[in-house]
């Protein structure tokens, strides 16, 4: 019991900080964007990769944001969003 409330404390409990089931990529103007709200105080935040293959090598963008959603569903939505405007606004210079 004393361990569980130490852990609550210190945000180290098995709920703080996991990730959803990761969806299936959405292909966006030759990109990948795989969502991955990861779950932060019974919220949802709005978290995933950007992914292409640049002249044979597979780049790769984490993307995390402190926008938070109530459910995983509209945390991923936003999160395709989001990416998809970052896609837009610059392109290949998101792997910089």
């Amino acid at each position: 019991m004393f361990g569980k409330l130490i852990k609550g404390l210190f945000g180290s409990s098995g709920e703080g900080g996991s990730k959803s089931k990761a969806a299936a990529p959405v292909l966006y103007d030759g990109y990948e964007i795989i969502a991955e709200p990861t779950s932060n105080a019974g919220q949802w935040q709005v978290a995933g990769r950007i992914e292409k293959d640049v002249d044979g090598t597979r780049k790769v963008h984490t993307f995390i944001r402190a926008d938070t959603l109530p459910s995983a569903d509209e945390a991923a939505e936003q999160m395709v969003r989001k990416a998809k405007v970052l896609i837009d606004q610059q392109g290949a210079s998101i792997f910089s």
